[in-house]
């Protein structure tokens, strides 16, 4: 009796095969499964190529997946199909891949033609600003002053845009049709930086005019990018101007005299045609004699303020001055123009620091405000102002803007 249960158990793990290897197979299926492993036991009658290969349960493969509509593939054929393509390695090897087409510049050329590339953001932008230097050039001209205005920008607290304010109003008013004049007194020469004129130890200067007596005209060069731009470039021998003329009688007078001595300086009655416009003075960060010298010879007064509460504390002190100036020196000095820099229209600060200036010094504040600007601290790098660098950037919108208000606001009666 044992052995006959032995013989039925035999036969019921393995089936009796004339070829080993099947034999083999089957007794192997059928360990794995009394191993406990959980496999569900397989039906040993069914095809091998029916099962799936690793025996997990899963449904059995498909002979060809690719042709199935539930699974489209383009570009794929059956085993069965006698025209050659790109077919997986999970299809009969009865088909050949082929490899993918090289493309030539006459394919890339004629996909080109099909692109519109003023469709693109970065494009229109490109065209934009394209446009906008183009136009810059031609901007209709505004009314000429009767005589020469000589204007001063100065504030004693350093960082606040005094000689950005100076270059990119003066080209603002250049391409606007008049004829401008910039005297950079300041000795770091950033003024003439942003001008793109040289301005090295031995280059005629303003020092030529305060402590030699030399004539402007003698001094100026034109600005490369804007015809109607004369400049007075500053060197660093300027540092050395205030110790030297010590000793001068008159010292604080000496820039008023080169100024009123420059033949194109004065009115239409006068000079006629050829006249300057605009005489822009860039003071230093300081009330020394330098800037003395720019107050004496000023008639109007512009102060660039930084939005922030140390702008107004140290307006108050460069006020001080210019009365004291007025009182003994020049009487006709004015504050005409106030102007609101680094504006950030994001902040309660910068609101409260442009209302507060409008507040009190009513008109004379600019209702332009210059925002913060990349391309406006970018542009002297390249040796230009952001009038000619990016005419199109809100910052130089925002000058060109000041500007017109500058030239209709008129000289101060």
């Amino acid at each position: 009796m044992a052995g006959e249960r032995d013989n039925s158990s035999q036969a019921k793990g393995t089936q009796v095969s004339q070829d080993p290897a099947v034999t083999t197979a089957r007794t192997h299926d059928a360990g794995r499964a009394e191993e406990g492993l959980g496999w569900p036991m397989s039906d040993l009658a069914q095809d091998r190529e029916t099962r799936f290969s690793t025996g997990l349960g899963w449904p059995s493969e498909r002979k060809s997946p690719q042709i199935s509509p539930s699974y489209p593939q383009a570009g794929v054929t059956s085993a069965s199909t006698e025209v050659t393509s790109d077919v997986s390695r999970e299809t009969s090897s009865d088909t050949v891949a082929v490899p993918p087409p090289v493309r030539t510049a006459a394919d890339f050329a004629a996909v080109g033609q099909l692109l519109d590339d003023d469709s693109t953001p970065l494009a229109r932008i490109a065209e934009d600003t394209v446009l906008a230097r183009q136009q810059a050039a031609r901007r209709p001209p505004m009314p000429r002053p009767e005589a020469t205005r000589v204007i001063v920008v100065a504030n004693q607290k350093g960082g606040v845009g005094k000689t950005t304010t100076t270059v990119n109003v003066a080209a603002a008013l250049a391409q606007l049709g008049q004829r401008v004049l910039v005297i950079d007194l300041d000795p770091q020469g950033n003024a003439s930086t942003a001008l793109g004129v040289e301005h090295q130890r031995g280059i005629p200067s303003t020092y030529d005019a305060l402590v030699d007596g030399n004539p402007l005209q003698d001094l100026m060069t034109t600005a490369p990018d804007l015809p109607g731009l004369l400049v007075v470039p500053a060197t660093i021998d300027l540092a050395g101007a205030e110790i030297e003329l010590v000793s001068v009688v008159a010292r604080e007078t000496r820039l008023r005299k080169a100024i009123d001595g420059h033949p194109l300086v004065g009115s239409a009655d006068a000079v006629g045609e050829d006249r300057l416009d605009y005489v822009f003075v860039d003071c230093p960060p300081s009330l020394g004699l330098l800037t003395l010298n720019a107050l004496v010879a000023g008639a109007e007064m512009l102060i660039p303020i930084q939005a922030e509460y140390y702008a107004l504390e140290g307006l108050g002190q460069l006020l001080e001055t210019v009365e004291m100036v007025k009182a003994h020196l020049n009487p006709t000095l004015v504050v005409s123009t106030i102007l609101v820099t680094m504006y950030d229209g994001r902040t309660r600060l910068a609101s409260g620091v442009a209302a507060e200036v409008r507040s009190h010094f009513g008109d004379e504040v600019l209702r332009t405000t210059i925002p913060r600007s990349v391309r406006v601290s970018e542009a002297p790098s390249y040796g230009q102002t952001v009038m000619t660098y990016d005419p199109a950037s809100p910052g130089a919108l925002c000058y060109l803007e000041a500007a017109r208000e500058i030239a209709r606001k008129g000289a101060p009666a």
